[in-house]
């Protein structure tokens, strides 16, 4: 075994990358890098029915988004590949017939319409133990009759023999001793008609010649260990074999079950890292990118779904999750999935990310929008002002937009009731009070010196602030949201705050 840790993420390009996914990557790669070790991406593309156009690629843009890059893949190479098993065909075989040699696997020549007819005859049928002498194969064929069928062509497929009377253990780094009675599994294909492995042969295989060290995967794969332990032992001897650790599942808010890309369609939060579009069906998938994530937050949110680090600390960088990370503070039990912890966790992060960084990931939202930035310092300074408030990128154009133009509708109906003529008064002396100030070739004030005149000429008119500066407010901002109001009222500088008041005592004159 490599003395160097390799691990590895072995995905089937067929559809967008759930969160758990990512989540698994992401576990790979914190054990790989916390352990100086090497971190692969290899392809599992040998179920060519399922196969994809534009998924391996969205695998790899999902990786770079996430900062989660592969020392070795099909795009940056390495001396183990070919890293896509299509691209191994060539390998497989001479391992299926060493298994057949040994009698541990066999030749099964049953059509699929001879094993649908079987699956309505016995109800949960499987091709086992229970059953093989049945079918139509190596086992239960007499020899010549094999050697002809053989010589002849004849479709057929290459079945693992599970042995009778034997219980497969293995330790599990996450959940320990694990066991399973081989009467319960079935014969798997090892090797289909078309010469392609399936994933029980080709995952072993592959993991033994890129020398992998420890193998990760979804708790959702347990149900194979005992086919791949029994692989290992036969082709490979079992001290070769990865360490294993079966990572817990996300689960639906409530608990209950596996979180799937329905519960998401149904409760209004994405469960795929980025946009998918299916090529076969031009179903549009929503990602946490497009949905306003930073690949920071992904990335952490992500390592605190069934993992900590034993204390209440939450929010954390790659690197801190890379020296902190160890598989005995990974969770045996599924993490519920909570999308308002999620946008909790991308508000932190938001809040901590530098004004200038932030901004490039803020303007194209605002060009959606036709919010025209004229200055990019300016929109660095916007960005510092409102950014405590935001927890989704989209959500900077209703926090922001009211800096680069009048707002376009104004909330009247939440100044009207408690409107009279001496706030009337006020607002046309704080215009007259601006002007004066513009006169003297001042255009903009800072926050603290506007409050300052503000406070004094709202004494003056025998008024309290706190009355007065809802109204201000929503003249400024057009609702009951935003930063500071005298930050406001500075950065739109004074001749734009005078505008915005005259507009709405205007439309509060006709009511």
């Amino acid at each position: 075994m490599n003395s160097k840790v390799r691990v590895r993420f072995a995905p089937s390009p067929t559809g967008g990358l759930h969160l758990g996914g990512v989540r698994t990557v992401l576990f790979n790669y914190l054990f790989a890098k916390h352990h100086n070790g090497d971190f692969i991406l290899r392809i599992e593309d040998t179920d060519q029915s399922r196969f994809v156009p534009g998924a391996e690629q969205y695998i790899l843009d999902t990786l770079a988004w996430c900062g989660l890059t592969p020392d070795e893949s099909p795009i940056h190479g390495g001396k183990y590949g070919p890293y896509r098993q299509s691209e191994r065909k060539a390998i497989y075989k001479k391992y299926a017939d060493t298994l057949i040699a040994q009698g541990n696997a066999y030749y099964a020549f049953d059509t699929a319409a001879e094993l649908e007819e079987k699956r309505k005859i016995i109800p949960n049928f499987q091709y086992s133990r229970a059953h093989r002498m049945e079918m139509k194969n190596s086992l239960s064929l007499p020899e010549n009759e094999v050697v002809e069928l053989l010589k002849k062509q004849t479709p057929h497929v290459v079945r693992i023999k599970i042995p009778d009377n034997e219980t497969i253990v293995f330790t599990d780094e996450i959940r320990g001793s694990v066991s399973f009675d081989a009467e319960a599994v079935d014969d798997k294909v090892l090797l289909k008609a078309d010469g392609m492995p399936t994933y029980h042969l080709a995952v072993v295989v592959d993991d033994h010649l890129m020398e992998i060290t420890h193998a990760f995967r979804g708790e959702e794969w347990l149900p194979s260990a005992p086919v791949h332990i029994l692989l290992w032992k036969y082709l490979f001897g079992l001290d070769k074999m990865p360490k294993w650790a079966h990572l817990p599942l996300i689960l639906k808010p409530d608990g209950n079950g596996k979180l799937s890309k329905r519960d998401g369609d149904r409760l209004g939060f994405p469960v795929f890292a980025m946009d998918w579009t299916d090529p076969n069906t031009n179903e549009k998938t929503i990602g946490f990118k497009e949905r306003g994530f930073i690949p920071e937050a992904f990335v952490n949110l992500l390592a605190m779904l069934g993992w900590n680090d034993g204390t209440d600390k939450e929010i954390f960088t790659l690197d801190e999750l890379i020296a902190g990370f160890s598989l005995d503070r990974v969770h045996k039990g599924g993490a519920k999935f909570d999308y308002e912890k999620a946008k909790w966790f991308n508000q932190e992060w938001i809040k901590r990310m530098d004004n200038e960084a932030l901004a490039l990931l803020v303007k194209p939202y605002l060009d959606a929008s036709n919010i025209i930035v004229h200055e990019h310092d300016y929109l660095i300074k916007v960005i510092g002002l409102v950014k405590e408030r935001c927890h989704l990128l989209p959500d900077f154009v209703l926090q922001s937009s009211f800096f680069f133009g009048a707002p376009n509708s104004i909330d009247t109906a939440a100044i009207a009731p408690k409107w009279d003529t001496q706030k009337q008064a006020f607002f046309e002396a704080l215009i007259v009070a601006y002007n004066d100030i513009i006169n003297k070739g001042i255009l903009t004030q800072d926050p603290i010196s506007l409050e300052l005149h503000f406070k004094e000429l709202t004494s003056a008119h025998e008024l309290k602030s706190g009355e007065l500066m809802l109204p201000f407010r929503i003249m400024l901002v057009g609702g009951k949201f935003g930063p500071g109001v005298f930050d406001i009222a500075s950065a739109i500088e004074l001749k734009d705050t005078i505008t915005r008041i005259q507009f709405c005592l205007q439309i509060l004159s006709t009511k």
